[in-house]
């Protein structure tokens, strides 16, 4: 199973990325996927959660308005929109698939990509 992760970047505050997370060698639409982040110093936190279909979504309350989580099953992706970036924004980005979560919990996922930088600076 491969989760590859990409266009992170370098960003002012008050910008725009937008990340993608493409998975092979899993059927994609069994799995509920999720972005986490892990800042400098900092534990890994998560970010954001989708249902398998694409029906419910899941937020921290720190991106709630300026992050939206969506996928694309017939391309096996997964992206996360990021507007009004700020400096406390600035972390490694993972995606992650779970087969199993309730409530898109994703305690322990099934999968781990490699992560993606993004910078804020202010």
């Amino acid at each position: 199973v491969q989760l590859q992760a990409s266009w992170g970047g370098l960003v002012q505050a008050g910008g725009s990325l937008r990340l993608s997370c493409a998975a092979s060698r899993l059927t994609f639409r069994d799995y509920n996927m999720a972005w986490f982040r892990q800042a400098p110093g900092k534990g890994r936190e998560f970010v954001a959660g989708i249902r398998r279909s694409g029906g419910a979504t899941r937020y921290a309350d720190s991106v709630k308005g300026r992050l939206t989580i969506s996928r694309d099953n017939a391309k096996n992706t997964v992206y996360l929109e990021m507007n009004s970036l700020r400096p406390e924004d600035t972390a490694i980005y993972f995606c992650a698939a779970d087969r199993t979560t309730s409530l898109l919990a994703f305690r322990k996922p099934d999968y781990w990509g490699q992560g993606t930088q993004v910078t804020v600076s202010s």
